[in-house]
Parts: C-alpha cells; sequence; structure tokens
C-alpha cells in the first residue's frame, strides 16, 4: 500500500527486530485516510546535548513562548490568517441548503461541498499548529537537562470572550502534553510550576515580589534594585530558579506525579438532610408523641 509518508524507518526496524505492530486503525478525517499504528518499540533516544542546563518557558498570546535564555519564539498566528477565508466560506454555506431536522430536510450537494471545505481547512490550521509545537517541544528537550513550565489556568482564559479564540490559536495545553512525553524519553527533567507562583510579580534578580502588576505594563521594573527587563523575559528566568530551589513544597512547583495545585482536605460530615442527619431540635420534635 502507498503512503504519503515514507515507513521506510519503520520497515528497518521490523527487519531487525527491534519493532513490532500490534495494530492498525484506518480513519477518514477531513477529506483523508489515515492509518494509525500501534508499534512497540526500544527506544535509544540520545540524552539532551546540555544535561546540566535548565530552561523556562513562559507561554504567552503575543509570541508564544519566552525561554530564559533571551530567545522569543514568535506566534505564528495560524488560526488568524485564515480567518479571512473562514469568514468567506461560512458566508457561502449560510446562502445554501442546510439539515433542518425540524422539517427533516437534506442538504444540498453545495452545502456539502462547502462544509467540506471548511473542515479541509481547519484541519490544515491544526496540522501547522501541531507541527510547530513538535518542533519547538522536540528542540527543547533535546537541548536541555531540565524544561520547567508553568500550570496555566487555560479553562479560565477561554472563559474571556476577548481573549479564547487567541488563546486557543496557540495551544498551550499542547505544548504542555507534548514536552512531558518527550521528556520522558530522553531522561530530561520537566518541572511544572505551581499556578498561583508569581513568576511575573517576582524580580529575578533581588526577588522581591511586587504587590500588584498590571497585565498592560510589559516592562518590569524592580523598585528594591532598580533592574528593567521584559516581562516575559523575567517570568522565564524565575521559572529556570524554581528547579535550583527545594522542590518538596507543593505550593512552589507541583510535581508529575502530584495533583495540580493544593489539593483539598475532606471536611468532616454535618448536620441536616444534605448529610442525612437531624439536627438536635429536629429529633427533639420528632421524638414527640403525635396527637
Amino acid at each position: 500500500m502507498r503512503t504519503h509518508e515514507s515507513t521506510r524507518k519503520l520497515a528497518r526496524r521490523i527487519e531487525l527486530g527491534t519493532a513490532t505492530i500490534r495494530s492498525a486503525t484506518v480513519s477518514f478525517r477531513s477529506g483523508r485516510w489515515f492509518v494509525s499504528f500501534s508499534v512497540k518499540i526500544d527506544r535509544d533516544d540520545p540524552p539532551p546535548q546540555q544535561p546540566d542546563s535548565a530552561v523556562g518557558v513562559d507561554l504567552g498570546i503575543k509570541s508564544l513562548a519566552v525561554l530564559s535564555t533571551g530567545e522569543v519564539v514568535p506566534n505564528p498566528r495560524r488560526l488568524e490568517l485564515a480567518q479571512r477565508e473562514l469568514r468567506r466560506l461560512q458566508r457561502q454555506a449560510s446562502r445554501r441548503t442546510g439539515p433542518d431536522k425540524r422539517t427533516k430536510q437534506k442538504p444540498s450537494k453545495r452545502w456539502r461541498k462547502t462544509q467540506a471545505r471548511i473542515a479541509k481547512l481547519h484541519a490544515e490550521i491544526a496540522n501547522a499548529r501541531r507541527d510547530g509545537l513538535h518542533k519547538l517541544s522536540t528542540r527543547l528537550v533535546a537541548e536541555h537537562g531540565a524544561v520547567v513550565l508553568e500550570d496555566l489556568n487555560v479553562r479560565g482564559m477561554m472563559s474571556n470572550r476577548r481573549l479564547a479564540r487567541h488563546v486557543a490559536g496557540v495551544g498551550m495545553g499542547e505544548l504542555r502534553r507534548q514536552v512531558e512525553y518527550t521528556a520522558a524519553w530522553r531522561g530530561v527533567h520537566t518541572h511544572v510550576a505551581s499556578r498561583w507562583y508569581p513568576s511575573s510579580k517576582t524580580c529575578s534578580g533581588c526577588g522581591v515580589v511586587k504587590t500588584k502588576l498590571r497585565l498592560s505594563e510589559r516592562v518590569y521594573q524592580c523598585e528594591h534594585c532598580g533592574m528593567v527587563l521584559d516581562r516575559d523575559l523575567n517570568a522565564a528566568r524565575n521559572l529556570t530558579a524554581l528547579v535550583e530551589r527545594d522542590t518538596s513544597s507543593a505550593s512552589c512547583v507541583v510535581r508529575l506525579n502530584e495533583p495540580a495545585g493544593n489539593p483539598r482536605k475532606p471536611t468532616p460530615g454535618g448536620n441536616g438532610y444534605r448529610h442525612g442527619k437531624a439536627h438536635a431540635g429536629q429529633r427533639q420534635r420528632s421524638n414527640a408523641p403525635t396527637r
């Protein structure tokens, strides 16, 4: 069977006996056929180039990531660039006969054709975004021995209607997922900072924490030591410093085998009908003889 992507690496491993195909799943998505192989393989990934170095990654919307080394990874904004074509296709679909469950009306062939073009465009955007995240995560793990990320509240940011589309176009949760499993293959340590850790408010030079820092302030200015630094770069350096500190406290750093944030303590059962118990006054009234 001919495939668009090369399968030479898989064929070589099967010939050498280092890989075994366990199953294959064929699917059809966005006008294309895909086959997914489940392979049992003996991985021999090389160690990172700088095993003693650590890098802090500060994710954002204006730029995809700001590294503690000073590198700024630009945000390609795939979804924003495709908005004009998406609007045109969606307007075209609205003018054509679509399905109606109430009247049991079937969609027209032109409507199905336009919907297929919309699905294809969405698939291209998702594939381009995923490819860029794979390249970034692989490079981080291949160069550094420790990667520090933030436990961002992506669901909370998505609730803001002004930022939802921009946050969805970045793929912050997908980058964290890729870094974690890629780091496990190469033996790289992954640290996830708590979402309550003030990485942006803390001065990376002297450690003084500001009480308030508005989102519009893109340059961090420390009144104590006089340091002036980019806000995102300052946060990335603070994340890198977490590796050198004691990571036993759950309030500063959350390990991979611990729950995100401080776990809730179980509360003792109370009184009332919700807990299946009655108050003292209710028990006395229930024991009173009825007339």
